[in-house]
């Protein structure tokens, strides 16, 4: 099983809310492959996940650590966190 982390500074709020989002949008694309948690952003290590989600202002903290890093602009648009997860989960 592949593993998708939502990081946020704290590891409660941002993250949380995007957890949700993407828990729905791998529903609409019917994809059961990936597990999703949400953590703080000590949690972002080398190999911790195959995808690191977090808002924009934090991709630098997960380049370089294996896995494929996804910028959301805006945590509460169901439509760019299901184009952006789709995007890359297909690549």
């Amino acid at each position: 099983m592949k593993k998708i982390l939502c990081f946020c500074g704290s590891g409660l709020g941002s993250s949380f809310m995007l957890e949700m989002n993407i828990k729905e949008a791998l529903q609409k694309l019917n994809n059961s492959e990936y597990t999703v948690e949400h953590s703080t952003i000590d949690d972002v290590l080398d190999g911790a996940a195959d995808i690191f989600v977090c808002t924009h202002d934090l991709v630098r903290n997960a380049e370089n650590k294996g896995g494929k890093v996804i910028g959301i602009n805006n945590i509460m648009s169901k439509d760019e966190i299901l184009e952006k997860i789709k995007k890359a989960i297909e690549e």
